[in-house]
C-alpha cells in the first residue's frame, strides 16, 4: 500500500513539473516508462497521470495541430521554440496512445478499463480541440484515427474481450461515436479477414459480434440528438443523416457476414436478424447469400435461416421458390427429439399459416409429419396431432387424406413416396392418414384420445398449440402421476354352468348378497 502511495506521489510530481514549466518537460518520460511497469498499481497510476497531463495539454492548445512531421527533422529545423515544443510533446502524446492501446490487452481488467476510459476521454478532448486541420473553412473534424485505435483494441484476435466491450457500450449511445465505430469495424474486417483465406477466427469474430450486436440504431433522423462532437451547422454534417448511418450499418454487417463464421456464431446472428439487423438495412435482400450458406449448416441453424428467408419473402418481396422445398427437407426423425423442437414447430406453424398454399404442398407436409410420428415420443405426438388438425382447418382440400374409404391401410399399399425431396412429386394427396389411425391404438391413453379426434368432424376454431410446444416427457409423466382416480363402476355377473344354469359351488363364492 505504501509502495502504491509512493507511485501516486511520484507521478503527480511529474505531472506538476511538466505542466508548471517547459523546463520540466523531460519528466514526461518517467510517466511513460511506468506504463510498461510490471506492478498493476504502478501502471494504473501512470494511466491516470497521462489522462491528467495530456488532457491539460490538449485543453491548453500545447500540442502540434496538423500532419505531424518527423521529430528529428522538426527539432533540427529553423522553426520557433514554441513550434518545436509542440511537435516534441505531440510525439510524446502519440507514444502515450500507443502504450494505452497495448494496455487494452493487459492481464488486469482494472488496467484495461482505465486505459479504455482514458482513450475515450482523449477522443472527447480531441473532438473539442482537434489535432487535425479541417479540410475546408467551417468543416467538421472527428478524431477517427484515435477511435480506430480504440476499436482495434476492443476486437483482439486471440482473446475474449466481451467484458471490456460491455464497458464500452455506454459510449455507443453517442450517434457520432456509433457511426465511426461502424466504419472502423468495417475497415478492420477488411484488413484482418482477407489474410485468413476464409478460415474463421473464433475470438476475433465473436468480439466483433459482441461489439456490433447491441447497436441500437435510431428509427428517425430527429432521434439523433446526442453527439460527442458539438457542431454548429449539424444539418450539413453527414454523420447527422440517418441514411448515412443505415449505409454504414449495412456495409458493416455485410462485410462481417460474407466471411465464414464459427458454427455457434451463425445461430447468434440468426436469432437477432429479424429484430436488430434487417429493419435498419437499406436493402435487406442482400442477406440472401448469408442465409443460403447458413441453411446448408443443418439443424437449428437451417431452421433459423429459413425464418430469415421467410421475412425477406413476406416483407421485402424476395423471390425464393425453393423455400418450402427446403423446409420440407428439414422434416426428418430428429425433429421430434431435438431440443429446438418447440422453435421448429412454432416457425413451421408460421410458415404454413397462409391459406393460399397449394393443397399438394400442405398434404405433403401433413403426410411426412404423420409418417415420422410413428416413431415419435408421446409428448411430441400430443403436440403434432393438434398441429396437423390445424393444417386441415386451414386447408379443407387436404381432408381427403382422412375421408378416403378405399385408401391404403398400411405402408405396403401407400403410394406416398417418403424419399422424394420435391413435395409436388411425393403423391401425398393420393394417400391417406393410416399412420394417425394406427396411433388411435397407442399405448399412451392421451395420445390415443388425441388421435381419435380425426374420427369426428373438426371444429373451425384452431387448437392453441403454444402450451404443447414445450411439453416434456417429465411433465407428461408428472401429469399422469398426479391424476386422481374415481370409483370405477363394475358390473358383476355370476358364473353360470355350461347350459346357463347357476353352478352352486361357484355361486357360493362369487354371488354378491
Amino acid at each position: 500500500m505504501a509502495e502504491a502511495g509512493g507511485h501516486a506521489a511520484a507521478v503527480a510530481a511529474c505531472v506538476d513539473a511538466v505542466l508548471g514549466s517547459r523546463g520540466g518537460a523531460n519528466r514526461v518520460f518517467e510517466i511513460l516508462e511506468l506504463l510498461a511497469a510490471e506492478e498493476e498499481e504502478a501502471v494504473a497510476c501512470a494511466v491516470r497521470a497521462c489522462r491528467r497531463l495530456f488532457g491539460a495539454l490538449l485543453e491548453r492548445g500545447e500540442l502540434f495541430v496538423g500532419r505531424l512531421p518527423a521529430e528529428e527533422a522538426a527539432l533540427a529545423g529553423a522553426c520557433s521554440a514554441e513550434h518545436k515544443y509542440k511537435v516534441w510533446m505531440r510525439h510524446r502524446y502519440s507514444s502515450c496512445l500507443d502504450c494505452l492501446s497495448e494496455l487494452l490487452g493487459h492481464g488486469s481488467f482494472q488496467v484495461k478499463e482505465l486505459s479504455l476510459c482514458t482513450l475515450m476521454k482523449f477522443v472527447e478532448l480531441e473532438a473539442e480541440h482537434p489535432l487535425v486541420e479541417a479540410e475546408w473553412k467551417g468543416g467538421f473534424t472527428f478524431p477517427r484515427e484515435l477511435l480506430k485505435i480504440v476499436v482495434d483494441g476492443l476486437i483482439p484476435l486471440n482473446e475474449d474481450a466481451s467484458l471490456l466491450i460491455s464497458r464500452f457500450q455506454e459510449y455507443m449511445e453517442y450517434d457520432d461515436i456509433r457511426y465511426f465505430v461502424m466504419k472502423a469495424v468495417t475497415e478492420s474486417i477488411g484488413q484482418v479477414m482477407q489474410k485468413t483465406k476464409e478460415r474463421p477466427l473464433p475470438f476475433y469474430q465473436q468480439n466483433i459480434f459482441s461489439l456490433i450486436s447491441p447497436i441500437n440504431m435510431p428509427n428517425k433522423e430527429r432521434d439523433m440528438v446526442k453527439f460527442m462532437v458539438k457542431q454548429d451547422n449539424r444539418e450539413e454534417w453527414k454523420v447527422s443523416k440517418l441514411q448515412a448511418h443505415k449505409q454504414a450499418f449495412e456495409k458493416m454487417w455485410l462485410s462481417f457476414l460474407k466471411h465464414k463464421l464459427p458454427t455457434g456464431l451463425y445461430k447468434k446472428v440468426l436469432v437477432i436478424l429479424h429484430d436488430c439487423i434487417l429493419p435498419y438495412m437499406n436493402e435487406p435482400t442482400l442477406m440472401i447469400d448469408f442465409l443460403t450458406v447458413a441453411y446448408g449448416i443443418g439443424g437449428a441453424i437451417s431452421l433459423l435461416a429459413l425464418n430469415g428467408l421467410f421475412i425477406l419473402i413476406h416483407q421485402h418481396n424476395l423471390e425464393y421458390p425453393d423455400f418450402y422445398k427446403k423446409l420440407y427437407s428439414l422434416l426428418d426423425p430428429s425433429i421430434y427429439h431435438v431440443k429446438y423442437r418447440a422453435r421448429f414447430f412454432h416457425l413451421a406453424d408460421l410458415f404454413l399459416s397462409s391459406s393460399h398454399l397449394p393443397a399438394y404442398l400442405v398434404a405433403a407436409f401433413i403426410k411426412r409429419l404423420s409418417r415420422l410420428a410413428l416413431t415419435a415420443p408421446p409428448e411430441a405426438l400430443l403436440m403434432v396431432i393438434p398441429f396437423i388438425c390445424n393444417l386441415f382447418r386451414r386447408h379443407p382440400a387436404c381432408k381427403v387424406l382422412v375421408h378416403r374409404p378405399n385408401g391404403p391401410e398400411d405402408l405396403s399399399e401407400d403410394p406416398y413416396i417418403m424419399e422424394e425431396k420435391e413435395p409436388s412429386e411425393s403423391r401425398a394427396l393420393e394417400s391417406s392418414l393410416w399412420e394417425l389411425q394406427s396411433l388411435q391404438n397407442h399405448y399412451h391413453p392421451d395420445v390415443a384420445q388425441a388421435a381419435a379426434i380425426l374420427n369426428q368432424s373438426l371444429s373451425e376454431i384452431e387448437d392453441d398449440i403454444s402450451g404443447l410446444l414445450e411439453l416434456s416427457a417429465y411433465e407428461l409423466f408428472d401429469r399422469e402421476v398426479k391424476k386422481t382416480t374415481t370409483d370405477v363402476p363394475l358390473e358383476f355377473e355370476p358364473v353360470r354352468g355350461l347350459f346357463g344354469k347357476k353352478n352352486d359351488i361357484f355361486a357360493e363364492h362369487f354371488t354378491l348378497e
